[in-house]
């Protein structure tokens, strides 16, 4: 049967489009079975973090490249521990906008009705067959604004192929790089894992130590101030608080008896160089682990790829010398690199003086995905690092991601990735292996990946999708029906994600393009995706 033969079916599948073809807007926290560290506690006294309009891939990398959450240009721009007891979310409200707008603004359409991860998809549906595929993506595909263009589609439930060009063909594939990322992070480390921000005796008398944890998204920012994604912070999604920090730590010092220190800070948690080879200062920060509101230099900025400061840990420590200040506490100089890396409190013996935590790892992931956040995607490349014994730098965390996947029985032949956010140029992933990345995150043998599907933005409505699937797009009958990884360079874009076809059908989805019109070939990629939403292929 070919495409359009599906308005009978489509009104039996309409529910399981909108809860599982969108894969929820709410999120879920499934058990995790890594091996990393133990889980911590759910923090106390730790405000939310600051905002970020990261509704776009952006531009402006460096050497005139594009990257994820970049400056400049028109139109969308880019660039649970084992054992765990699960914890749930609450479903966000429904949108309460009027249904029939055609806007690309998200409130004028109402969004999909969350519902269970995966829950609603009929295990029964026909499976569409290449043949069908080829008619109902042909025209789509044939566009000339999509350039060079390689493709995949999948049938989640099964793994298997369905349809593909050139899918075996490395191609780079931007942010689509966070992918690998999500899914090696949540297979080596238990998705209840926190980031913890602390604060130690120095080795010298009058000395303390701020010790990075690995944290961009610790925050400086008032709790009222806070937003993530343009929405404000829940308890879940609420970053670990600068300020929390300082008041423990004046608290235990007064109670000391000590009211002047010298400030040192750590960094010793990561290795090697802590540029990006496309490092422009906007799109990316030096990767450190110690730094706040991802090193902005306006932590309020809307911008998609807001200036940085030149050195985020140095910003860091005088930020929280000042807050100890206003505590009561006197710091004497200027706060500098700590000699030698501050012994950990199971060595020590010792409590720190002071103590926050990051939200769970599986909330940074679902964060980083939609958002496309490139700091946040280095930050957990390197958690994946650590957790696979490689050094906690560029090169580790590639080898790490690399080694993970391949334990996973991802084809890594013709991989190769050389960061954890996709601002490199040379990476090169197939579309067969993003497909596959995709499959691995719906498969029951790997609920710990859920919130890798959890955290793709949804068309018309969140994160890089958010302005896109629009009136006048010829993709907008598919908002709210598809999740997809989004990803753009200078000459290249990518989409990576899932929909329910018109037999209630799950697929997974990579297009792949290299075109020197950015903005028409996005639209014509989401046009291919929108078709596979409409498809009774078989």
């Amino acid at each position: 049967m070919g495409a359009g033969g599906g308005a009978a079916r489509r009104r039996g599948g309409t529910a399981a489009g909108l809860f599982g073809a969108a894969l929820l807007v709410v999120s879920t926290v499934l058990t995790s079975g890594g091996a990393y560290a133990q889980p911590s506690p759910p923090p106390g006294g730790h405000s939310a973090g600051h905002g970020e309009d990261e509704d776009h891939d952006g531009q402006g990398g460096h050497d005139g490249r594009k990257g994820d959450r970049g400056k400049g240009g028109a139109g969308p721009r880019s660039n649970d521990s084992p054992g765990a007891t699960p914890t749930r979310r609450a479903a966000p409200p429904a949108a309460t906008a009027p249904t029939g707008g055609g806007s690309d603004t998200p409130g004028a359409r109402p969004a999909p009705a969350p519902g269970a991860v995966l829950a609603a998809v009929e295990d029964g549906a026909a499976v569409p067959t290449a043949q069908g595929l080829q008619q109902t993506l042909a025209a789509a595909l044939a566009d000339k604004s999509l350039g060079e263009v390689t493709f995949a589609v999948a049938d989640a439930g099964t793994g298997r192929l369905l349809y593909g060009s050139g899918e075996n063909a490395p191609a780079t594939p931007a942010s689509t790089t966070k992918l690998a990322t999500a899914i090696a992070a949540l297979s080596l480390i238990p998705g209840d894992t926190r980031l913890h921000t602390r604060v130690v005796r120095g080795a010298d008398p009058g000395t303390i130590t701020l010790v990075g944890g690995g944290d961009p998204t610790l925050t400086a920012l008032p709790a009222d101030q806070v937003q993530i994604g343009g929405q404000p912070a829940d308890a879940d999604t609420a970053p670990a608080s600068l300020d929390a920090l300082a008041q423990q730590t004046a608290d235990t010092l007064r109670s000391l008896g000590t009211t002047t220190v010298q400030l040192d800070y750590d960094l010793s948690m990561y290795a090697g160089s802590p540029q990006h080879k496309n490092h422009d200062g906007q799109n990316i920060a030096l990767v450190v682990p110690l730094m706040v509101d991802e090193g902005r230099v306006d932590p309020k900025s809307r911008e998609d790829a807001p200036d940085r400061v030149a050195d985020p840990a140095a910003a860091a420590a005088e930020t929280f010398a000042v807050l100890l200040k206003a505590r009561g506490i006197t710091v004497t100089g200027k706060a500098r690199p700590a000699a030698a890396p501050a012994p950990a409190p199971t060595v020590s013996g010792t409590a720190p003086l002071g103590e926050v935590h990051s939200p769970t790892v599986a909330r940074l992931v679902e964060r980083l995905l939609t958002t496309s956040d490139n700091q946040l995607a280095e930050a957990i490349a390197r958690q994946v690092a650590i957790a696979a014994h490689q050094p906690a730098s560029f090169e580790g965390a590639a080898a790490a991601v690399t080694q993970e996947l391949t334990r996973l029985g991802v084809p890594m032949g013709n991989v190769l990735l050389n960061d954890g956010s996709g601002l490199h140029p040379g990476n090169a992933i197939p579309p067969a292996v993003l497909v596959q990345l995709l499959v691995l995150a719906a498969s029951e043998q790997h609920p710990t990946l859920r919130p890798v599907l959890t955290g793709l933005p949804v068309a018309g409505f969140t994160g890089t999708l958010n302005k896109r699937y629009g009136s006048g797009s010829g993709a907008a009958d598919a908002a709210g029906l598809i999740r997809a990884k989004t990803g753009t360079l200078t000459g290249v874009n990518t989409l990576a994600g899932t929909v329910v076809d018109a037999d209630g059908r799950l697929l997974a989805f990579a297009v792949m393009t290299r075109s020197a019109a950015a903005d028409t070939a996005r639209a014509a990629m989401d046009r291919v995706a929108a078709r596979l939403a409409t498809c009774g292929c078989h």
